[in-house]
């Protein structure tokens, strides 16, 4: 009974993977981009604010687009608060919304939930937008962090940030999880001579 207990678990591990390998097909560049990176975070990820860096670097020389799904942890206290602010600030510009991503990553440390509002309203205001009193009133911008969410769960994440070289390749493997970040380049140099 033991054993017949251990192959049913067993099928089911190799099934999980064989799915999760399935549902990373889901990933893919941008409309009119060869190769992506694409990430899932966690504005509140103290790996996340160490990885973003390196990302920003690899899409800037690499040329290629970095995209960003929210995949706020719920042991995070202000990381969905955080996000949704992001969400709002893509509305005027996806730039923005980054460049916010990025200076809630370099002020991280500095953050609680008690002063996340003002930091954010000081961002806003250095960069000639309205933090309006309440930021998402219909929920509207839960949602689409919610379908990120959706989407990570269905590709298998289960921790941040979760990196993958993406590419609109026929031939090969067209994505592939980054493990180890000091490879990234490598990666996505490999990617590129795919296409």
């Amino acid at each position: 009974m033991k054993m017949k207990h251990s192959a049913l678990v067993a099928f089911f591990l190799l099934f999980a993977l064989f799915v999760s390998a399935q549902d990373a097909s889901l990933l893919k560049p941008p409309k009119g981009s060869k190769v992506a990176l694409i990430v899932f975070e966690d504005l509140q990820c103290p790996d996340c604010r160490r990885a973003n860096p390196l990302l920003n670097e690899a899409a800037k020389t690499y040329k290629i687009p970095l995209v960003r799904h929210d995949f706020p942890m719920p042991m995070h206290n202000w990381s969905m608060d955080a996000a949704i602010i992001a969400r709002y600030l893509d509305t005027h510009s996806e730039r923005l919304g980054d460049a916010y991503r990025d200076f809630v990553f370099e002020h991280q440390l500095e953050i609680t939930p008690q002063n996340l509002r003002a930091m954010s309203e000081k961002f806003a205001a250095d960069n000639k937008v309205t933090l309006p009193f309440v930021v998402d009133p219909k929920g509207d911008l839960a949602a689409k962090i919610a379908v990120d969410k959706n989407l990570g769960q269905r590709v298998g994440i289960n921790h941040t940030p979760t990196i993958y070289v993406v590419s609109n390749t026929t031939q090969g493997k067209p994505f592939i999880e980054v493990a180890d970040r000091s490879q990234l380049f490598q990666l996505i140099e490999a990617m590129k001579r795919q296409n």
